[in-house]
């Protein structure tokens, strides 16, 4: 198992450029099941997950040509087999996004629940609530979801009591294939869902609202095949940026956008960033400054996304001043800040809101990723402690991102990848 070493203290300055957002190219990868064309995917990011979804395509028959530049075209008019099996299922539950796609084109499909999830446990059954309003009968067994329909899937209004970000994704992909008018009310508002929704309709689905509560799908008979480029990853534009606040440094990000993180870039703005952007660039300037504290309360989109939250408790970290962070989307989302305190940060938790008043130094000490997103703040912390702090069990940070060294790297930060 791999891990990193950061040597802190060097200021970042540099351009680097974005990958393919992974949370929008997974629905779009498993919705070409829906066309009776092939379909082009540009813009892949290059991730373990993506090539296990791949994976799950192609062990259904789907035929996969690679081509340049990480674009895979997909012909799933070969597909042969209905089922997303357990060992693939287990390594990534966005399989269960295959669910939607597979019953509104071929009217069956058996999916395994995913790992660690409890029958009853919501997320999941919000899909499953979806699809039966739409037609589907569906029975959980030995495991799999098994869901069948005769005939198309039939128009509905499904209402989710909970914003849930791949039920709507499944309720929509599988809603453009329906039979008659399907409305999705307090659905996500995330713009990786308005990505699908592209996806979709370049294939030539009928769809209004995606970016709003309300989603208005009229179902089609068939969808043609598509060229379409997956949008930039907000998370690692916005982590990047935090990279030059938390080292006083300069950053321009590539291949992004600024509309998908506006949220991020005020807060970063309130740290006394100097931020500046352009069509497809944003580039954070801190002049050599110190970054004061901010407080962030997270909530879906479009306000502070809790994939951010972990980085600006680094950033925090060394601010000036004190900044509270509110976590209102996921428990539990705090064990990186039980790492943070081994380089030194000042931090007093209570519930779900961390109080952190920044140091002007942090001390290397060896570290621990526990999940995806938030160990890429250990990387941001190990940027400004004195000394090298290694990070293990960085498989976690190769989930999210891609090359993360190499990226730094060509920051200028001094960090490096040694087998642990």
């Amino acid at each position: 198992m791999d891990k990193l070493i950061i040597e802190g203290g060097t200021r970042l300055d540099g351009d680097v450029w974005i990958s393919g957002a992974k949370n929008s190219a997974l629905p779009i990868l498993a919705a070409t099941l829906v066309a009776s064309e092939p379909v082009t995917i540009c813009n892949l990011p290059h991730l373990h997950d993506i090539t296990t979804m791949l994976e799950l395509l192609r062990r259904m028959g789907v035929e996969l040509t690679v081509g340049d530049k990480m674009s895979v075209e997909l012909d799933p008019t070969t597909i042969t087999e209905f089922t997303a099996p357990y060992d693939l299922v287990k390594t990534m539950r966005a399989s269960i996004l295959v669910l939607g796609p597979l019953l509104a084109r071929h009217g069956r499909a058996q999916v395994s629940l995913p790992g660690g999830c409890a029958i009853g446990s919501r997320p999941v059954d919000l899909h499953l609530r979806g699809l039966e309003a739409m037609g589907a009968q569906i029975e959980v067994m030995d495991g799999y979801i098994d869901a069948r329909v005769d005939g198309r899937l039939k128009g509905a209004t499904v209402f989710f009591d909970t914003v849930t970000v791949t039920g709507t994704e499944n309720i929509l992909s599988a809603a453009v294939l329906a039979d008659g008018e399907t409305i999705i009310e307090n659905a996500a508002r995330e713009p990786e869902v308005v990505d699908l929704a592209n996806c979709l309709i370049a294939m030539g689905a009928k769809i209004s609202g995606a970016g709003t509560d309300t989603i208005r799908v009229q179902g089609v008979e068939t969808l043609k095949g598509c060229t379409h480029s997956v949008m930039p990853d907000r998370i690692e534009t916005g982590t990047y940026l935090v990279a030059g606040a938390i080292t006083s440094g300069r950053v321009r990000t590539r291949n992004t956008r600024g509309d998908i993180l506006e949220a991020v870039l005020k807060k970063l703005e309130e740290a006394g960033a100097k931020i500046t952007q352009g069509d497809d660039w944003i580039e954070l300037d801190m002049e050599g400054r110190r970054p004061k504290s901010v407080s962030i309360t997270t909530a879906p989109y479009p306000a502070f996304p809790t994939d951010m939250q972990a980085q600006f408790a680094a950033l925090n970290s060394v601010a000036e001043g004190v900044g509270r962070i509110k976590e209102t989307v996921f428990e539990n989302r705090f064990m990186h800040i039980q790492e943070m305190i081994r380089l030194g940060m000042k931090v007093v938790v209570d519930g779900n809101t961390a109080t952190i008043e920044g140091v002007e130094k942090l001390k290397a000490a060896p570290v621990m990723a526990t999940d995806l997103r938030a160990s890429a703040s250990l990387v941001l912390t190990g940027l400004v402690a004195e000394g090298e702090t290694p990070v293990e069990r960085i498989y976690h940070i190769d989930r999210g991102y891609e090359c993360i060294e190499e990226k730094m790297q060509s920051l200028g930060a001094k960090i490096r990848r040694v087998p642990a």
